[in-house]
């Protein structure tokens, strides 16, 4: 388990509204308790996220889930200097694409590096974090090893 911290970083704004539905309360529950929690097909072996009813593989609706190694790559980013309400005293922060190394991509914010261009790159490691913010544990990522 994974600790969590309280965060003054953004998170998306989605992500942080976001409501638990049948489907995608065992991800927010594992995410509470510091675990990065996907699915994989019984039929195919394919991993799923986010969290849904089917396979987008085979279209099984038998999916297991499995705790994620929490490793990724950074596969896009952008800066957000500009906040959705609600979020002005957490800019500038960075909102990404990272590829776990399971399979799936998932939408993210990268912490624990400063948001300047500089100081990332596509193909970057990282390793997953949890943040408690605007009342929702998330999974965010930093550079492995904290490598900055």
């Amino acid at each position: 388990m994974i600790p969590i911290h309280d965060s003054s970083m953004a998170v998306s704004v989605g992500a942080a509204r976001a409501q638990p539905t049948p489907t995608t309360e065992p991800f927010w529950s594992a995410a509470r308790d510091g675990r990065l929690d996907i699915q994989r097909c019984d039929s195919c072996a394919t991993v799923v996220f986010y969290p849904r009813v089917s396979c987008v593989g085979c279209g099984a609706r038998e999916l297991t889930w499995v705790t994620a190694s929490g490793r990724a790559t950074l596969s896009s980013f952008v800066i957000v200097h500009l906040p959705a309400p609600g979020f002005e005293d957490a800019v500038p922060y960075v909102l990404a694409i990272v590829r776990l190394v399971e399979g799936p991509s998932m939408m993210t914010n990268i912490v624990g590096v400063e948001p300047r261009p500089e100081n990332l790159r596509v193909d970057m490691e990282l390793e997953v974090r949890f943040e408690q913010r605007a009342g929702r544990v998330l999974p965010v990522f930093a550079p492995a090893g904290g490598v900055h």
